[in-house]
Parts: structure tokens; sequence; C-alpha cells
């Protein structure tokens, strides 16, 4: 099974994009993303930022990732 984690944009630059996971901040490539910017939720799997989502779409898997752990 894959899973993939919902985070918010805190920066972007040439290519990468540091999220913040609930709390925890880390580098992920944002190579696949157009137009990323600041302040976005993505969906993030692998260490890559595979789509953008929106503010409910990242409420919602966080509540599920909740339910599961």
């Amino acid at each position: 099974m894959c899973v993939g984690l919902s985070a918010k944009v805190v920066s972007v630059k040439d290519g990468t994009a540091v999220i913040d996971a609930s709390g925890a901040k880390r580098e992920v490539s944002a190579d696949l993303l157009d137009e990323l910017e600041v302040g976005d939720y993505v969906m993030v799997h692998a260490g890559v930022a595979i789509a953008k989502i929106t503010q409910s779409e990242e409420d919602e898997a966080e509540d599920v990732m909740e339910t599961i752990l």
C-alpha cells in the first residue's frame, strides 16, 4: 500500500519545496508541480510533491491519518 502525506508549503526554491506536515518540516522535490507557492497544500509521496490539494482536502487527510494512527 502506498500512502501520501498532506502538507503545507513553507518555501519554494529551484525545484525544491520545504513543507510542514503536522509540525515536521522537510525538503521535497517540487519539479512535478507548476506554479507552486508558499501557503499551497500538497500531497507528498516518496519525497516528491505529486499534487496540489485544497485546504479542505488537507483537513480531511489529517483527520484520516489521526483516525488510523
